[in-house]
Order: C-alpha cells, then structure tokens, then sequence
C-alpha cells in the first residue's frame, strides 16, 4: 500500500476514510506479522508510524529502528513513554532532539538527511544559472527578487498570503516571487488577481538562490531558506492571535517554532508568530532584513553556526550501515 492511502488530513476527511484508513492498518499489521521481517525500519509519520510499532512490539519478537523521529519535542510530549515501550532504536537527523529524548530509548544522532537533500537538490536544479539567466527565464526584469514562501497547504496560503502580499507592497523596488508546487485556481485567482507578484511554477530551489530576502511560513522551507543563505522572517498567521500566543508560551515545551532556531538553539530569525503576525510586524522586520547590513550580517552569521550544528551530510548511507551493524551484533 501506498501511505498516500491513509494520509488524510483534517476532521472530516478522517471520519470519512476511517474504513479505509483501519483496514489499511490492519492489513499492514497482518503483513508484517505474516512476513516475519528481519527489522521494521519506519519512517517519520508517527499518527501511522507508532500505532504499528505499538502492534509489532506486543505480538512479535521483531525489533523496531525509527527513522527521522517524531516531532514530539513540540508537543504531544507523552508520544515519549511509547517510543520507550516500544522502539529499539531511534535515528534523529536533528541534533537537539538527542537531547530532549535521551534517556527514553536508544537514539542516535545520524548527521542531516535536510543538509544533503537541499545540497544535491539545489546542485541539479540550477547549478550554474546566472541571476541574468533566472529573470530572463522567468520574464523578469533585473530588480533584486524577494521570495514569498506561503506553504504548500491550501490553510497555510489562505492564512498567510494576504498578510505577506500586503507588506510586500511597501517594497516595489523589488521583484515578489511565490513559488507554486501545486495549482490552486482559485487560490491564485483569489489573492494574487491584480497583485504584483510573480508566480513560478516548481522551481523553489533556482528562486532562493537568487533571492535577497524571504518571507517564510514555518516548516522545513525555514531550514532550506537559511541553508541557501537567504535572510528571512518567519511567518505563521493563526487565527484568534493572542489566545494561540498564550497556548504556545504556556503549552510548547521548545522556545522556538522554526527549525533554523531550534536548531541553532538561539534566535538566529524573526519569528512572528499568531499575535506578532500583523502587515507592520512584517513589512518592519522585512525592511531590517533588507537596509541594515549589521542586521543581515548577523543573520547570515547565525545560519553558519546552524549549519555547522547539522553536521555533515549522508544520513540515509550512514543510517543504514548503523542499522545494519545493529542487527549483525544482535546475531552474535
């Protein structure tokens, strides 16, 4: 079975697909149990990931090895007794998660799989395109160009595309352009009619390494941002701001909600975020970010000290041979 499968997001599309989504499950179960693998290696995705380690460590004797480990460090912090109770052996591609979950199994940190994919990623997609070369392509003229990540979700645009695009337009010595994996007609109709932004069709990667600055809704595009070296604010609308600035002090158990800072440790980005997302918060930090060279200096400074915290590249090659070695000294 394909995860796409079972992969429904929201309420209502869940209660559904729930058919579906349980017998899935229980064929996957079925499966494994019937197979008799060697290791059940899973992969990120804990709403799914979990409940099968759950069944597996109950009715089987098969060990189970967690790759790229679950967002917990955020919130569902009791997600950490079932990885006690149920993996062997947990594989991080973040480094201060090891921190955070140690004690609770036998976590190991594997360099960063981020790091290699964004630098073989950005190597084949536009390695030697010019500046000249990407406005032209693009029907550009030669102002600097400012990227707008809004997300690839439609919430995630609806909520903070507005916002950006009306900060954006304090700044028309500059080119916005919105990067769009997926078309969303009524979306682009909805906000960008009579804008002026430039939309570019599946080419992310060639856009952040010739942009000046980027807005940036949380996510891993925050961590590909910084390690293309693009000074950036981190955007993230909620609805009702103050109680959800309220829940994020009081309930979060991190400081930060995007990956270059918890990364890094330290704020090394803006981050506005429920209340402090507002046009001024934005179009104030976005104006920091592009006029003062101290401000972008220590920014730029920030992303080197983050990317050194990653470590090098290779987590898929060097998480296997450690899986690998693993099973050889349980044969022994």
């Amino acid at each position: 079975k394909h995860y796409k499968e079972l992969a429904y997001m929201g309420f209502i599309p869940v209660l559904l697909h729930l058919r579906t989504i349980f017998a899935n499950m229980k064929r996957c179960k079925e499966d494994i149990v019937t197979w008799q693998p060697d290791v059940l290696i899973l992969v990120d995705y804990p709403g799914f990931n979990l409940d099968i380690a759950k069944f597996v460590h109950a009715n089987t004797r098969i060990p189970v090895f967690y790759y790229i480990s679950p967002k917990i460090w955020a919130w569902k912090e009791y997600r950490i007794k079932n990885i006690k109770r149920d993996v062997d052996e947990l594989f991080s591609i973040l480094p201060f998660e090891v921190e955070f979950l140690k004690g609770s199994t036998g976590i190991r940190y594997i360099m960063s799989a981020i790091r290699q994919w964004i630098e073989v990623t950005a190597f084949l997609a536009s390695s030697s395109e010019t500046f000249d070369d990407f406005v032209r392509a693009n029907g550009l003229s030669a102002k600097p160009v400012i990227a707008l990540l809004a997300g690839s979700r439609k919430q995630e645009i609806k909520d903070n595309l507005p916002d950006m695009l009306r900060a954006a337009a304090s700044f028309p010595d500059y080119h916005w352009c919105w990067p769009v994996l997926r078309v969303f007609p009524r979306v682009l109709q909805r906000y960008v009619g009579g804008v002026d932004v430039k939309i570019i069709f599946n080419k992310t990667f060639p856009l952040l390494r010739q942009a000046e600055a980027a807005l940036v809704t949380s996510g891993t595009a925050t961590l590909e941002t910084a390690l293309f070296r693009v000074p950036q604010a981190v955007c993230y609308h909620t609805p009702i701001g103050k109680v959800i600035a309220f829940l994020k002090r009081h309930i979060l158990k991190v400081k930060y909600i995007s990956l270059v800072n918890l990364i890094a440790n330290r704020e090394v980005v803006k981050e506005l975020v429920a209340d402090t997302m507002t046009v001024e918060q934005v179009r104030s930090e976005l104006n920091r970010i592009l006029y003062d060279k101290e401000y972008r200096r220590q920014m730029l400074e920030g992303y080197e000290y983050m990317a050194s915290c990653l470590g090098e590249a290779g987590a898929p090659k060097h998480a296997a041979r450690e899986m690998v070695a693993l099973l050889r000294r349980r044969e022994e």
